[in-house]
């Protein structure tokens, strides 16, 4: 055989190859698309606590069908264009900025937080201060109150008695044995109630109903440490 003809018939094979190729990749393609559509509609039934704890928050990988939630490493994000990115800075675009304000892996574990606890939505901080910090000042200010059981745990003892009322914020501490107590000490200054699920380290338990029942004839929210159980296996 000639060399010319070597050369032909090599660049049909190669051809031949390539296209097989790009098919197993259209097939590939298409299957990860349904999975993930499969994956996906999952969502969209009542799923049960178990398989909330593995899925929730989270949908397959569109172009790998990798179930797992990824790590994503990234700081930062790109905008497709400038409207995009002056939406996402005037947070009237809901998405990325900044991995410090919003990340897609901390995202997938809040929503999983929330989907367990059936609350509405979740966020995640470092610390457990870190959280209470959060919980207090999104709701109060200088010159608000909140009442709170005395038995607490002694770094957020130490917050609401020292730090707090550098901001302005006082606290006000009652027995919880007796709930009755949180009522009484409620004025038209108090912003939230505050316990712990287990009383630190006394272990004591509050009753969360009578407590939950005052606040709620007050408008105004209860906020648990639940540092021990989650509240959805309490």
């Amino acid at each position: 055989m000639s060399k010319s003809k070597k050369s032909f018939f090599k660049r049909i094979f190669k051809n031949n190859e390539k296209n097989d190729q790009q098919k197993n990749l259209t097939d590939q393609n298409k299957d990860n698309l349904e999975r993930n559509e499969r994956l996906t509609n999952v969502s969209e039934r009542k799923l049960g606590f178990d398989t909330l704890q593995v899925h929730a928050g989270q949908t397959p990988d569109p172009v790998t069908g990798a179930r797992a939630v990824p790590i994503y490493q990234t700081t930062s994000y790109v905008f497709k264009d400038t409207a995009q990115a002056e939406g996402r800075f005037a947070l009237t675009d809901a998405g990325n900025i900044y991995s410090r304000l919003t990340n897609p892996t901390t995202d997938a574990f809040e929503q999983r937080v929330a989907a367990l606890e059936g609350g509405s939505a979740g966020l995640a901080t470092a610390s457990g201060a870190a959280a209470i910090t959060y919980a207090i000042q999104n709701i109060a200010s200088a010159g608000d109150e909140i009442v709170s059981a005395s038995t607490l745990y002694g770094g957020t003892y130490h917050l609401f008695a020292e730090t707090l009322p550098k901001f302005g914020i006082n606290t006000i501490f009652v027995d919880p044995d007796d709930p009755e107590n949180f009522r009484k000490a409620i004025t038209d200054k108090t912003k939230a109630l505050f316990i712990e699920t287990l009383g630190n380290p006394g272990i004591n338990v509050i009753d969360f109903d009578a407590v939950g029942k005052i606040a709620a004839e007050n408008k105004i929210p209860l906020i648990v440490d639940s540092t021990f159980p989650a509240l959805k296996i309490s």
